[in-house]
């Protein structure tokens, strides 16, 4: 692998200098601070602190990559993502739906089949193509939030909050480099500001769920 490899997929860069996406480096910060936000507000919930950990590992790893990108710091990027993702699925398995831990478990590692499966039929789509390893996200959020509806209601709708926050940061992220003429700056760095937003409250989606029906169960 050219862990080296010079790599260029957003509207702002022009160059390979490690400051030529300033806005795109500076919005990371986003991630950071709703990290230290969700970790103070985790306080004796282990699963929300370790939540809060990878978002600020986001943020750090999107910050090198919108510096260096290189091959390397694109997998620094991607990584944390990917564990935050999964590590919220086993949350929603194990907290919310109550699975035993052998269950949440299979239930998180299905994400990968489920995901595989589900990002060719958005590939395929001409305006989904560009962030299509993503939109399986709110969509899984959205039927966990239609199936929770009934037994948590405040879950459910917090879960749907969350899932439309994204949708509109993977819309940033997706017209980025189609509106470069019109918007030379790029709208990468919303995706940034939004995901960090969204990240924050899907954290703070568990943290209420657990004050609200934990007390009850």
């Amino acid at each position: 692998m050219e862990w080296t490899r010079y790599i260029d997929g957003y509207c702002e860069r022009t160059d390979p200098s490690y400051w030529a996406e300033p806005v795109n480096a500076v919005t990371n910060a986003a991630f950071v601070i709703a990290a230290l936000i969700m970790w103070r507000r985790g306080a004796g919930l282990p699963l929300a602190r370790a939540l809060a950990v990878v978002l600020g590992a986001i943020g750090i790893g999107s910050y090198l990559f919108h510096t260096h990108a290189q091959v390397w710091s694109a997998i620094a990027d991607v990584v944390p993502i990917v564990v935050f993702i999964l590590l919220y699925l086993f949350v929603a398995n194990r907290i919310y739906w109550r699975m035993p831990l052998w269950l949440a478990l299979l239930g998180t590692a299905a994400f990968i089949p489920y995901a595989a499966a589900i990002t060719p039929a958005f590939a395929a789509l001409p305006f989904f193509t560009v962030s299509s390893f993503y939109w399986p996200v709110p969509l899984l959020i959205l039927i966990y939030a239609y199936l929770l509806r009934a037994r948590m209601p405040a879950t459910a709708r917090g879960l749907a909050i969350g899932a439309g926050i994204l949708i509109l940061s993977l819309i940033a992220r997706s017209v980025d480099e189609m509106w470069c003429t019109a918007i030379p700056l790029g709208t990468h760095f919303l995706w940034h500001i939004l995901n960090g937003v969204m990240l924050g409250w899907m954290i703070e989606v568990y943290i209420r769920h657990e004050r609200v029906y934990s007390s009850t169960s």
